[in-house]
């Protein structure tokens, strides 16, 4: 079985309501049993989440990215590339395409708009207990720098460009 092709590209505002379906879905799998639905799934954090992703697009401070396969939208990141030690504040794919490289090529999207702003580390949190997010950003070369309460943060030494990278800012 063939996989179909990922391409990456920056977010329109058109693809709001695709976004937020992806999130929905990837902040299930890794939330339920350890939060009631209505933290993570009701109509008021879905609606938070609507309002900051639909800021983050708008913004020239975020870079927002979306993975497709068959012009269909099944992973998203918004990146901070603002400042040396900037954040990746969201980065989720439709856990029907996980395995299938589509994070790595979205993860390799993000470094090169790090890369383009010359920054030499980025950080992100990721949930404790989601063990399959914080292996895949081990992969990517992330590494544990923290952690509070229900939260691991851990940082990327970004490295250098190998050649001139594709710009997504």
């Amino acid at each position: 079985m063939s996989t179909p092709h990922v391409a990456i590209r920056p977010a329109k505002i058109e693809d709001l309501d695709s976004i937020c379906a992806v999130h929905a879905r990837a902040r299930a799998t890794y939330y339920s049993g350890h939060f009631p639905g209505v933290t993570y799934g009701g109509p008021g954090e879905l609606e938070r989440q609507r309002t900051d992703t639909a800021q983050a697009i708008a913004s020239r401070e975020y870079t927002v990215l979306c993975a497709t396969r068959r012009d269909h939208i099944v992973g998203f990141a918004v990146v901070g590339a603002r400042f040396d030690g900037d954040r990746l504040f969201h980065f989720h794919i439709d856990p029907e395409v996980w395995r299938t490289g589509t994070g790595t090529a979205l993860h390799r999207a993000c470094v090169a708009v790090w890369q383009s702003a010359k920054l030499t580390m980025a950080y992100l949190e990721v949930f404790a207990s989601n063990a399959r997010a914080r292996a895949f950003y081990a992969r990517q070369g992330w590494e544990e720098h923290g952690r509070d309460e229900d939260h691991v943060t851990m940082r990327l030494m970004v490295p250098e460009p190998d050649a001139p990278a594709e710009s997504f800012a």
